[in-house]
């Protein structure tokens, strides 16, 4: 079998159960490279969480994996090009046969490495990134510049395939010169099959769910699901959710970060605390649960949300979603009027209008529009990523 090198940062929950499925389908000779432990040992904090986070379903089972030392030290939390120093990654692809290494991202020095390397000694080098093309836009003219500099009149000659995310990843590198043919559809997915029987076991536990968690039984739950740093601004909800102003309506942060004591502060000065709760952290085997006692969810981030995965799993769990216009995953993943609505980022009276309208929407609507978010996420899949992958690198 051809080997399939996977390159990666650390052991990520929403990509190991990808890997383990393209391994269990036997066409590859599948193995994977991380740089560092982060998210399966206490040996680092997470920094957008503010605490250390240890993901608790299986990510390195049924696949072949290797952690390389980092120069940077164990107990650093990966932040900075600097952060990954892995010289031993050479070793590992010039060993391999050739093959075909997926590299993810290139913000790593071990990454850039890996390319560079990998394209030199004979492998077919496949880049999967995440940067947009509407947050580029935001960038200096000058800081653009340089970017098409490196990247397209440098570190993209050395890539064969360009394995884009979505619609706004796809222009991103068309921006850079990439042609057609070296892009390939791989979109960003979570494990839509492990959420989907979640719901299908939850879907009729509504209000002992809320009892169980310790929520409004009566009322709509707004959500919100990830860190509450300010790249999600998750201020913009809470002051919209205040405008909306719809009896037994309840907000519901689950995540944390250093936000934290300021929504909190806020809550109290709009008096609205006893209508929003912060669940704070909560891992995978038990995520599904708030997905499923919600009503709505929510995702308001600016520049640097390049997808916002969270957002699939809700759509698992048949949730209406409002997006800001700068959340990398809006063009793909809401349709607007079918299953949500996009706002501009920052613009909390468009946001609270929005939110009035499906916390009073009644209630076979909005459940058409929670329908409509599960047919859109089936089409981000874990299927449609490996079969495009099988069908373009075994003819290469």
């Amino acid at each position: 079998m051809k080997p399939l090198i996977f390159v990666y940062s650390h052991p990520i929950q929403y990509f190991a159960p990808m890997v383990r499925r393209l391994a269990q389908r036997g066409t590859f000779d599948v193995q994977v490279l991380y740089c560092s432990r982060q998210g399966i040992d206490e040996s680092a904090k997470d920094p957008g969480f503010d605490q250390v986070v240890r993901w608790d379903i299986p990510l390195l089972e049924d696949y072949s994996s290797t952690f390389l030392p980092n120069w940077r030290g164990k107990r650093r939390s990966i932040s900075g090009f600097w952060s990954l120093v892995n010289p031993s990654i050479l070793r590992p692809l010039w060993q391999s046969p050739r093959g075909v290494v997926v590299v993810h991202g290139w913000g790593y020095f071990t990454h850039v490495l890996a390319i560079v390397w990998s394209k030199a000694i004979g492998h077919c080098v496949c880049l999967r990134g995440e940067s947009h093309y509407v947050q580029e836009q935001q960038l200096p003219r000058w800081k653009r510049w340089m970017k098409r500099l490196l990247l397209g009149k440098g570190l993209f000659r050395f890539v064969d395939y360009f394995l884009y995310i979505g619609e706004g990843n796809r222009r991103f590198y068309r921006a850079y010169g990439v042609p057609e043919e070296q892009l390939l559809f791989t979109p960003y997915s979570v494990d839509n099959a492990r959420f989907s029987e979640a719901w299908s076991v939850l879907r009729d536990k509504k209000a002992a769910l809320r009892r169980q968690l310790g929520l409004p039984e009566k009322g709509r739950i707004v959500l919100f699901s990830g860190k509450l740093i300010p790249k999600k601004r998750p201020i913009d909800l809470l002051e919209a959710f205040h405008r909306a102003r719809v009896p037994d309506a309840f907000l519901l942060y689950v995540g944390d970060g250093i936000l934290r004591a300021h929504i909190q502060e806020r809550a109290q000065q709009l008096d609205i605390a006893q209508a929003m709760r912060i669940a704070g952290f909560v891992n995978q085997s038990t995520i599904a649960q708030y997905y499923a006692a919600a009503d709505i969810y929510v995702m308001c981030s600016g520049i640097g949300e390049t997808w916002g995965l969270s957002t699939n799993e809700a759509m698992n769990f048949a949730l209406p979603v409002l997006l800001s216009d700068l959340t990398g995953c809006a063009a793909d993943l809401c349709v607007p009027g079918r299953n949500g609505f996009i706002f501009p980022c920052g613009d909390v009276n468009t946001l609270s209008r929005y939110l009035h309208h499906l916390l009073t929407l009644p209630p076979d609507q909005l459940q058409a529009m929670g329908r409509a978010s599960r047919e859109i996420v089936a089409h981000y899949d874990y299927s449609v990523t490996l079969r495009n992958l099988e069908e373009a690198l075994l003819r290469s």
